[in-house]
C-alpha cells in the first residue's frame, strides 16, 4: 500500500509538470512558474545583491536559464521550487563576488527605498524596521570584533564559512564558532518582534 498523497506532493508534481511543459516549449507554462514563483524568488535575489534594479536584471536572465535548461531537471533530485532558487542564489552570489572583484561599491537602492505612495500603516511599519535595524546595528557593534567579522562576511559578504576560513586562515571550526557565538549574542541583546 503506498503511502497517502499530501497537498505538498501535490503541488511538487504539479510544479514539476510545468517544468516538463516548458521543456516542450509551453509559454503558457512559464508564464503559469513565473506567477508561482517570481515573488519569493525576486526577494531572495534582492536579499542577496542588495539593489532591486540588477535583481530584476537577474531575474530576466534566470527565467531565460529555466526556459533553457527545462529539459535538464529532475524532479528525483529536488523541487522545482529548490532547482529555482538554487539558481537564483548562487547567480546572485557570483554577481556580488564579480563585483567585489572589479572593487565596485555595493550598489544602493536609494530610490527604491523611499516609499513614495505608502499607505500610513505601510509607513508605520518601515519605521519600525528603521527602529529594528537600528537595534540590530547597536548590537552588532557590541560585540567582538572577530565576531563581528565572521557575521558581516557570511551574512552581508556572502562568503560561506569555509571562504571566510581561507580568507583569514584560521581553521574552519573556529569560523563556525564564531558565527555561531555571534548569532547567540544578537538573539540574547535583540527584543523579540510580534
Amino acid at each position: 500500500m503506498s503511502p497517502p498523497v499530501t497537498p505538498s506532493d501535490e503541488r511538487s508534481q504539479a510544479d514539476a509538470q510545468l517544468i516538463r511543459r516548458m521543456a516542450a516549449r509551453d509559454q503558457a507554462a512559464l508564464a503559469t512558474f513565473y506567477d508561482r514563483f517570481a515573488t519569493p524568488l525576486f526577494s531572495t535575489a534582492v536579499r542577496i545583491i542588495g539593489d532591486r534594479a540588477e535583481a530584476e536584471d537577474l531575474m530576466h536572465d534566470v527565467f531565460v536559464a529555466l526556459w533553457d535548461k527545462a529539459a535538464d531537471f529532475d524532479d528525483q533530485r529536488g523541487s522545482a521550487y529548490a532547482w529555482a532558487i538554487t539558481l537564483v542564489r548562487s547567480r546572485a552570489i557570483a554577481r556580488v563576488r564579480s563585483r567585489r572583484r572589479r572593487g565596485e561599491p555595493p550598489a544602493t537602492s536609494a530610490p527604491t527605498d523611499l516609499r513614495h505612495g505608502e499607505s500610513p500603516v505601510a509607513a508605520r511599519d518601515s519605521a519600525d524596521d528603521g527602529d529594528h535595524g537600528e537595534a540590530v546595528r547597536a548590537a552588532v557593534a557590541t560585540l567582538p570584533p572577530d565576531q563581528k567579522r565572521a557575521l558581516e562576511l557570511a551574512f552581508f559578504g556572502s562568503l560561506t564559512p569555509p571562504e571566510i576560513a581561507a580568507q583569514f586562515a584560521e581553521p574552519l571550526g573556529t569560523v563556525q564558532a564564531r558565527i555561531h557565538r555571534g548569532l547567540l549574542s544578537l538573539r540574547d541583546a535583540l527584543p523579540s518582534r510580534p
